[in-house]
């Protein structure tokens, strides 16, 4: 078997162009099945706070669906990382977009049941999708250079631009479609939900052969001393914790703030008297935001350097917390501006930290590493969720909106201390 697996690694140590056309093979698999994994992740954004508000009766926890299913993904994280590690991407990711998938499967039976406990245990599962549809964009890094990661990660982020957009604009399409079968509307995006995940995680089951990620650390074993690939020997190196806690910190701090915006708003808009349509339209827009500048932000990080991409970040959400707190609440425009710069902001943090955490990591642990750091990131937005209801319960969402803004700030300073310990250009 050990001689066989040599072979194997063998094959592609003495074939650069063998490499080279897996990792494009494994990007082009990953962009499939992204755009599923898009549509999946959007109706939890669009409608699980308005579903939870209409079940529970209050908007106080109106949060609480968004902290749930965040929640749900960090546990998602930490397994699919480490299934990753042990079996591969194919099983790691193919897993956890299933399970998402039947989570959502779950919510449609709890909002026909009624059920608030179902809700809640079902968007625990839920979010299983989330944090594999986040993990998904490292399967395209396995066999990146240096000077490709940040690039190979944007094409993975912006082919969920596809589903993620076209997700809140069906909410009105779903929601019919629901109730002409006795659903509720709201339940109506967890239908699609359900099966834009199982069909996200066929894709990967089937199609990700061989596993990049297998591949690539077999390759290290085998030629770990030598460094005779060229291709991979750009990508060794050791474990750098500076670099790790940096890419953590800005994957965190952007999470907490685009969450807990995000998650308000919709719930805000409806209490101002716009539609749900109104509602899809902007989360649209906000969700294209979040993706759809991924490869001109992946080509800014690779040349620009990771830390100068993540101060753009913290500046983006400032102003997009500003935007959101002075705009009228009947300022579509305005909201669409605000929610744009959000998700725009969030991009160029999750980019930027992503490719630190990248650069930061040996490929035998890497898979592990990156289930742990999104698992502080899911955390993170949890909180960030959970919290927001009850901000602006207790005070306004114009508050929240300032606060998260000014919260984005702290980026600043904290990457001012990796410089000061090492370049992670």
């Amino acid at each position: 078997m050990a001689s066989e697996t040599n072979n194997l690694a063998q094959g592609y140590i003495d074939n650069p162009e063998k490499i080279k056309k897996l990792y494009n093979r494994t990007l082009i698999i990953v962009v499939l099945s992204q755009m599923f994994g898009g549509a999946g992740l959007a109706a939890g954004i669009t409608v699980g706070a308005l579903l939870a508000e209409q079940m529970l009766g209050t908007n106080a926890f109106a949060g609480l669906p968004t902290a749930l299913f965040t929640l749900g993904s960090a546990g998602a994280a930490l397994a699919v990382g480490r299934l990753s590690n042990r079996f591969g991407r194919r099983i790691g990711l193919a897993t956890g977009f299933i399970t998402g998938g039947l989570g959502a499967i779950g919510v449609v039976v709890a909002a026909v049941l009624n059920s608030v406990l179902l809700l809640f245990a079902a968007l625990l599962v839920y979010g299983a999708g989330t944090a594999t549809n986040l993990q998904a964009r490292y399967a395209g890094t396995d066999l990146a250079t240096s000077k490709q990661r940040a690039t190979a990660v944007s094409i993975a982020m912006v082919s969920t631009t596809f589903g993620a957009v076209a997700g809140p604009n069906l909410v009105g399409v779903m929601g019919n479609f629901a109730l002409s079968i006795g659903i509720p509307s709201l339940a109506g995006p967890f239908i699609l939900a359900a099966g834009a995940y199982i069909l996200a995680g066929g894709v990967l089951f089937i199609m990700l052969r061989p596993d990049p990620f297998v591949i690539a650390r077999m390759i290290e074993t085998t030629n770990q001393e030598t460094g005779v690939n060229e291709h991979l020997a750009k990508t060794h190196h050791t474990e750098n914790k500076r670099g790790i806690i940096l890419g953590a910190t800005i994957m965190v701090l952007t999470q907490i703030v685009m969450v807990a915006i995000m998650t308000m708003t919709p719930v805000h808009m409806k209490h101002h008297g716009h539609g749900l349509n109104a509602v899809g339209l902007v989360i649209g827009f906000h969700i294209g935001s979040m993706y759809l500048p991924s490869l001109v932000t992946g080509i800014l990080v690779d040349k620009l350097g990771r830390t100068a991409m993540a101060i753009a970040s913290g500046i983006t959400l400032l102003l997009a917390g500003t935007i959101a707190a002075i705009a009228p609440a009947d300022s579509m425009l305005l909201l669409v501006i605000a929610l744009s710069l959000l998700g725009l902001g969030w991009n160029f943090g999750l980019i930027s930290g992503t490719a630190l955490i990248v650069d930061s990591t040996k490929i035998s642990t890497r898979a592990k590493t990156q289930g742990t750091v999104d698992v502080l990131i899911a955390l993170a937005g949890a909180s960030g969720g959970a919290l927001s209801g009850m901000i602006v319960a207790g005070s306004s969402y114009e508050t929240l909106s300032l606060a998260g803004g000014i919260l984005s700030l702290i980026l600043i300073p904290v990457v001012v201390w990796s410089i000061g310990g090492k370049n992670n250009k």
